[in-house]
């Protein structure tokens, strides 16, 4: 019986919420996701929007220019590229083909040449075979989908020689009630979100670990073209293969799209937590 939070072990209930999630939505995994060159590409165009919040995290971290910087799960190089043009090094961990195609192809249009791209999962990285640390400053920004957090964080620790950074999910996100809302459409079955920063603060302190926290609200918002524009794009996320569920996912979107200057737009908005320590 447990008799408080103390007797919880805590990365068992991240490891139960992240194979939860993966259950109710196998195939949804962020490395297939971001597969395609134009999916990355888009990824990469709607970070672009979100400049004002790249720009405070490059400047909220602790960082001169000599630094070393280790970027797990970079994606097309949301960060990796302004971080590239302020420090020394960056090495960006990565594993879809998209997302890393993507991120060369902005590293030539910025002149960037100071980052090395190993194309792993994090889960998948030996420390000392596949990096070129220690790093001053490693940062997992939104990209903890590791079924073990525990063990990536050690690796982490192991890999830093200053700092960490981690930006997780604080509540439900916007997608996440629109994945609860059309997955027993399309698929028959609830859609199960995966841990929150709540799991993950008490797995840090059960490690020893108790970082700085701060909470922020992000409005992040889709803008497409066209409906089928928007099936097109969300299709893939959304596992709708048959003409049956792409129909559904289309009735759904014509009612939550509004329309703006020509556009259809998503709306969405999340609460975020950054969390970060000194070793």
């Amino acid at each position: 019986m447990i008799d408080s939070w103390k007797d919880i072990e805590w990365n068992e209930v991240w490891k139960s919420r992240m194979k939860e999630n993966r259950a109710s939505s196998p195939g949804r995994d962020c490395a297939r996701i971001w597969e395609s060159r134009e999916a990355a590409l888009r990824f990469w165009n709607m970070c672009r929007q979100e400049k004002s919040r790249i720009d405070k995290t490059i400047w909220e971290t602790d960082i001169t220019a000599a630094s070393r910087i280790l970027d797990i799960g970079a994606g097309p190089g949301t960060l990796a590229i302004p971080f590239a043009q302020k420090v020394a090094h960056v090495t960006a961990v990565e594993p879809a083909e998209g997302m890393c195609s993507v991120m060369r192809e902005m590293m030539a249009d910025y002149g960037v040449s100071n980052i090395d791209i190993v194309q792993k999962r994090w889960e998948e990285v030996d420390v000392a075979r596949d990096l070129q640390g220690p790093y001053d400053v490693v940062i997992a920004s939104f990209s903890l989908g590791m079924a073990d957090i525990r063990s990536a964080v050690e690796k982490m620790q192991q890999a830093s020689s200053k700092y960490v950074y981690l930006y997780h999910f604080a509540g439900p996100t916007s997608w996440d009630m629109q994945w609860q809302e059309l997955w027993q459409k399309l698929h028959g079955k609830d859609y199960q979100p995966g841990p929150k920063s709540d799991v993950l603060y008490n797995v840090l302190y059960q490690m020893g670990i108790y970082p700085h926290i701060r909470t922020f609200r992000l409005e992040h918002h889709q803008r497409y073209s066209t409906l089928e524009e928007a099936v097109a794009t969300l299709a893939p996320q959304a596992q709708a293969v048959s003409e049956k569920q792409k129909k559904v996912l289309a009735e759904y979107l014509q009612s939550v799209l509004q329309k703006d200057d020509g556009a259809l737009v998503m709306p969405g908005s999340s609460i975020r937590v950054k969390m970060w320590w000194g070793k």
